[in-house]
């Protein structure tokens, strides 16, 4: 892991990787062969990218009865209390349609409609994420959508992960298929004879899955494109280097590419934390993720004051930022872009992956710059609505008119002329 300075971390912040081509060749090319041979196709990409013979895409009753048999009572009682948590948060962003007399004979409102069908794609691979089915599913089920299907890769004997099936079940998912990478998201955009096409798909995945994303965007809605995750600590003396530690230790073992930062105006402190982090993963099971993680990617950085130490979070925009200093609250009304933040030494990350209730599905790589969490609203549309009576329109219509000659749009001035000429027969 790196300590730098602020001045010299901007000069060798590089732009984004964006060499995804060969990438994006193979995605379209997955798309492509989806769209025209459905089901065949996706038996076929399993075979070949899974080394998976499927029989059946569906996840049978009797799979998800299994699942249930094979499970830790206790894991599938802590899947009951995080969901209960993740749909009491998800509740206070519900949306009402609205109605509003502006005056005699106008009424003006908003239409809140949720969406048909949802896809959500959970990861497989390197971990199951059964938070993730929750998280995903959750406000999907909230706003009041109809039906959510899950995509999700096979394990190798070609079932699916049994917590993951759990969560699923919990969440109140419709279906799961066994469709992993770009083809279940192929599937999911253009639908085949197993699996209906959707409105959304949600849910993070790797570089393939994210591409694909990309490109069938337009066809359906999608949530973000969702790069490699980050998290952020603000760091001054009160700061616990041992937590720390631990949570930036969290963060990097997602993956190779994981982002790990801490930001503090004290070298000290950072040299603490650059011991216990040494301490710590000598000890943790996926050691060799997380050390190619932080050679790679963390970075403790040290500034010369707390506005620098802003100035430079809000330019990361990080999707997990931990506000660890001695009052920080106060620190929070200098942060403009953030997923998601933690105040104080005792809420970190792993929290809001899990339990607490927030959205854990965050924009990454600067987006938080204008993007937000994954929620309620995302999976329901708005509609307008507008209602003039007649001798409504009639008061209105001469602005109207000029409004529309002077666009030159004469059709439309016409379409209000008609309306007011018939109003004084």
């Amino acid at each position: 892991m790196e300590m730098l300075t602020a001045k010299h971390f901007k000069q060798r912040t590089a732009e984004r990787e964006t060499g995804t081509k060969a990438v994006d060749d193979q995605v379209m090319e997955i798309i492509a062969r989806v769209r025209k041979y459905g089901d065949q196709a996706i038996y076929s990409y399993t075979e070949k990218f899974d080394s998976v013979k499927l029989t059946s895409l569906t996840v049978t009753e009797q799979e998800f009865d299994d699942a249930g048999k094979m499970a830790d009572p206790a894991v599938i009682q802590a899947l009951h209390q995080a969901k209960a948590n993740i749909e009491r948060f998800h509740r206070q962003q519900v949306e009402k349609s609205w109605f509003h007399e502006k005056e005699q004979g106008v009424t003006l409102g908003q239409k809140i409609t949720p969406m048909e069908k949802a896809g959500i794609y959970i990861p497989g691979g390197k971990a199951a994420y059964p938070s993730t089915v929750l998280m995903n599913v959750i406000p999907a089920k909230v706003a009041g959508v109809e039906k959510i299907a899950i995509t999700t890769p096979p394990q190798p004997d070609g079932t699916v992960n049994p917590y993951v099936l759990i969560a699923a079940r919990i969440a109140g998912a419709d279906a799961v298929y066994k469709i992993g990478g770009a083809q279940a998201i192929a599937a999911l955009a253009y639908g085949t004879e197993t699996v209906e096409k959707v409105s959304k798909i949600t849910g993070p995945g790797n570089v393939y899955v994210a591409r694909a994303k990309k490109w069938v965007f337009g066809e359906v809605d999608i949530d973000m494109i969702a790069g490699p995750s980050e998290i952020c600590i603000l760091a001054d003396e009160t700061t616990n280097a041992k937590y720390a530690a631990a949570d930036l230790l969290s963060q990097a073992e997602h993956d190779e590419s994981a982002s790990s930062i801490c930001v503090t105006a004290s070298r000290t402190v950072a040299e603490n934390i650059l011991t216990e982090i040494k301490k710590q993963s000598a000890v943790l099971d996926r050691r060799e993720i997380i050390e190619k993680s932080l050679s790679q990617n963390g970075k403790l950085i040290i500034v010369e004051n707390l506005q620098e130490a802003y100035d430079v979070i809000n330019e990361l925009a990080p999707e997990h930022l931990q506000l660890m200093t001695d009052h920080p609250a106060d620190d929070l009304s200098f942060i403009k872009n953030a997923g998601a933040i933690f105040l104080g030494e005792y809420s970190p990350e792993v929290l809001g992956d899990y339990y607490a209730g927030p959205n854990h599905t965050l924009p990454t790589s600067g987006t938080a710059k204008f993007s937000s969490p994954l929620g309620v609203y995302d999976f329901v549309k708005k509609s307008s609505i507008i209602h003039y009576s007649r001798h409504a329109l009639t008061t209105a219509a001469e602005n109207i008119v000029l409004l529309a000659e002077t666009e030159g749009l004469t059709a439309h001035a016409n379409a209000l002329k008609v309306r007011k000429d018939d109003s004084y027969a």
